[in-house]
């Protein structure tokens, strides 16, 4: 723009000369050859030959004739100035037209020439607007798009313009193409139009890191989707847990045995740090259904910055011959020029990147795709020895090969975020973006100058409320699944007027729940006596993990009640805890808040429902076992013939005051506090009757264990088999929530012993916003003896005449 202004003042000033030497040589040849101040005599006065001969009146007084001669002078210097002014107008755009001056002078003396020249000069202000609006566009775009190495980008010279290839992009002119942000079109799939959405998941990390994945396309998604995972037993147990709780509409999902396919894959040796499992996109075509045409194929480190229906609809832009979409990669790494005898695999230019992938599946079985890219592998193989990069170097070899079957995504639906590349060449605007890949082993920590601005996109769904996801897609009908219809049913049946209607849709709300949040590894072991400590928390209780850790060595089971961004802070916390890292027996699974109540009695079967040893030590996260009590349990199973028998393994709980404690490490160092005052035996002073029946006067002389009975409110810590009964959900917050489980053990006819030589101790904490609202609220203590009265009535119904002894007992309280 500041060229062209400086063209148009050069241009000016140099015409404006010109006229002013021709209007001084005119003015001083006509009408100021002589003045006015000077009395001329009649006969010396010639005759303006411009002006057409007239009769000439016969002027008798010289004073009349020399102001008729100054009024006629001004008449014809307006004039000329007139003409002056539109002639320099006109000249400005004809000198740069390339058309002639005196032609345009002449012109100006017919009304013809007149029109011609307005014609001309809409011309040319329709070409100045147009190479001023090309002049923004330029100056709008970073230098990094200048045009790449004709080697290192198949198809385009820039990055920025490498748009689709397919047949509808013909008619793209050369301004959509460079500011795509602005221009481009954005086709989108047919309204409920089903999206198929395919991805390769196994263990625990891949299993959590796919669920930012879901999130960002159900968060920008307005079309149904179905999901296809390729999963290994554990994420196969993960992720379809996950769907079914989390319940959300006009969403379906399929899982395939990846063990199934190992054998396709297994042959090919692989240096990729994703293992066998990066290999598996090479058999899609087989794993998924026949009657499955198209499917989009995405890594589990992908984030989605804008609707998947766009992506879906470049299907369309497909010629007949081409079977599937790439984007280019954006890394030197198949240029080969990294490091010295750097030898990738064979690629066309820079390669293509497999993160995002449209794959044509009824073409590709059409040419026989299984044969072709085994074919493919075994040939390069005999020189590579081994894959660096797992499917993507395969890819790349069959398309080297076979150029033709690739339609060219444009870069945007991969920007690649790995330590070599030049993703930032790919956008210009935050509404270029469409999907992140992070492919680099470091993640979130790899080398990128706008990296702070991705890791906030992705942190944004990686602690986004996922139940905000559980949108219904109007005008599109969907079948709902068994779930949510019961779900719904449940919910119609309740009573909103009910004083104590919020207790009871608790007790049927269904939470979402991703289990085994953090790497787990268990081995069984040989005698069948195995134990695990099963406890629930929240986010205040999380300092006592490391503790409980360091207590007990057995596998433990914990379920922990967090939002999206609390699960997070967990996950920094323990990846940052030597001890937690060092411990792989440990099963986190994550229940996510929803609702006003703590559901306690929920969150304790999470944990219960997930345990792989035989028999279970029920506690709370607020006790320390003694030293070595995992290996005393064990030996107790055996001996009290716990496999055959109903039992429940009572273990003496007490309590200290203080928070920073010596513990101690036998019974005698126990009972020695005991009578000092360092510890008491638990809640004795708030809720006696709580721990009372366990006898704590017989236990400081026990030397075998002794069985007691069942008595009111008594809610003992206890071991028992995997087997027993669940806890009561309709339980929420504080109250009844374990006493009601010690009563259906009872029911069940569970012999309750002690243990002589078995003891934990509760540690000192804030009291609980639960605790809190049962003591300040008349309403929270109503329905909870409202609960309470139920919960009776359904154990006399469930276990006949010898469960109504504790309604007489309640009675009598």
């Amino acid at each position: 723009m500041v060229q062209v202004s400086e063209r148009l003042k050069v241009k000016v000033f140099q015409s404006g000369s010109a006229n002013t030497s021709l209007l001084h040589h005119r003015d001083s040849g006509h009408i100021l050859k002589r003045g006015c101040c000077r009395r001329p005599a009649l006969e010396q006065v010639q005759p303006d030959r411009s002006i057409p001969s007239l009769p000439r009146p016969v002027l008798h007084n010289p004073r009349m004739l020399c102001l008729c001669r100054g009024k006629l002078k001004l008449l014809v210097v307006s004039l000329s100035f007139v003409i002056l002014f539109t002639w320099l107008y006109l000249l400005v755009g004809n000198s740069e037209n390339g058309r002639s001056l005196l032609l345009s002078a002449c012109l100006l003396e017919s009304t013809e020439a007149r029109l011609l020249e307005r014609d001309v000069l809409a011309s040319r202000v329709r070409e100045v607007e147009e190479e001023n609006r090309q002049i923004r566009l330029q100056l709008s775009q970073s230098q990094g798009l200048a045009a790449q190495p004709a080697e290192g980008n198949y198809g385009n010279q820039q990055w920025v313009a490498s748009a689709d290839t397919g047949p509808e992009d013909v008619e793209n002119t050369a301004e959509e193409r460079a500011n795509h942000s602005e221009c481009s079109r954005s086709p989108t799939a047919e309204k409920c139009e089903l999206i198929h959405v395919a991805c390769v998941c196994a263990g625990h990390n891949a299993s959590r890191d796919v669920v930012t994945l879901v999130k960002s396309i159900l968060f920008h998604r307005r079309n149904p989707l179905h999901f296809h995972f390729i999963t290994d037993t554990v994420a196969n147990q993960i992720l379809s847990t996950l769907f079914q709780s989390w319940m959300v509409p006009s969403v379906q999902v399929s899982f395939y045995d990846a063990d199934e396919l190992k054998s396709e894959v297994s042959w090919i040796p692989n240096k990729h740090y994703s293992g066998i499992y990066g290999l598996m996109k090479l058999t899609l075509t087989k794993a998924l259904p026949s009657n499955l045409s198209k499917v989009i194929v995405l890594d589990t480190d992908i984030t989605f910055a804008t609707d998947i229906a766009e992506l879906w609809a470049i299907f369309r832009k497909f010629t007949e011959k081409q079977v599937i979409g790439l984007v280019e990669n954006q890394s030197d790494w198949y240029l080969g020029n990294l490091w010295k005898n750097h030898k990738p695999w064979p690629a066309l230019g820079r390669g293509f990147n497999t993160g995002v992938i449209l794959l044509y599946l009824e073409r590709l079985r059409r040419i026989s795709w299984e044969q072709m890219w085994r074919l493919t592998a075994e040939r390069e193989l005999m020189s590579m020895l081994s894959t660096s990069l797992a499917d993507q170097d395969i890819f790349n070899a069959f398309i080297k090969q076979n150029p033709v079957l690739v339609h060219q995504l444009p870069c945007f639906w991969n920007v690649q975020l790995s330590d070599h590349t030049r993703s930032e060449q790919c956008y210009t605007e935050v509404s270029d973006l469409k999907v992140i890949h992070w492919n680099s082993p470091k993640k979130l920590r790899v080398k990128n100058k706008h990296v702070e601005f991705f890791r906030n996109l992705y942190l944004t769904f990686l602690e986004y409320d996922g139940n905000l996801l559980r949108r219904e897609l109007f005008g599109c009908p969907s079948q709902a699944s068994s779930e949510s219809t019961v779900l719904q049913q449940a919910l119609e049946e309740l009573d909103e007027d009910d004083q104590c209607y919020d207790f009871r849709r608790e007790r049927i709300m269904v939470h979402r729940v991703h289990l085994y949040f953090l790497q787990y590894e268990y081995t069984p072991t040989d005698d069948g006596t195995d134990i695990t400590l099963v406890a629930q928390l929240s986010m205040d209780r999380l300092q006592m993990l490391e503790a409980i850790c360091k207590h007990w060595e057995g596998p433990i089971s914990l379920a922990l009640y967090m939002s999206d961004a609390e699960a997070q802070q967990f996950l920094r916390y323990a990846q940052a805890s030597e001890v937690l890292k060092n411990r792989k027996n440990v099963g986190y699974h994550i229940v996510y808040k929803e609702g006003q109540f703590y559901p306690v009695n929920l969150v304790r079967n999470v944990a219960l429902r997930n345990v792989n040893t035989p028999y279970v030590f029920l506690t709370d996260v607020d006790f320390l076992p003694m030293y070595g009590l995992y290996d005393y349990l064990r030996k107790s199973i055996v001996q009290l013939d716990m496999a055959n028998t109903k039992k429940a393994l009572v273990v003496p709980a007490f309590e200290t005051l203080r928070y920073r404690l010596s513990f101690p490490k036998s019974k005698a160092e126990l009972l020695s506090m005991l009578d000092m005052g360092t510890l008491y035996t638990f809640r004795y002073h708030v809720w006696t009757k709580g721990h009372a029946p366990t006898n704590y006067a017989k236990w400081r002389t026990a030397t075998t264990p002794y069985k007691v009975e069942w008595e009111a409110d008594f809610e003992p810590y206890v071991v028992v088999r995997r087997d027993c009964p669940e806890y009561d959900q309709r339980f929420v917050g504080f109250g009844w929530n374990k006493v009601s489980h010690i009563m259906e053990l009872d029911a069940q006819e569970y012999d309750l012993i002690v243990l002589p030589n078995a003891f934990m101790i509760h540690m000192p904490h804030a009291p609980s916003f639960d605790i809190s609202k049962f003591r300040s609220s008349p309403s929270y203590r109503y329905c909870l003896t409202t609960l309470k009265d139920e919960f009776h009535q359904d154990l006399s119904r469930k276990y006949g005449s010898a469960a109504l002894k504790y309604l007489t007992a309640q009675r009598n309280i």
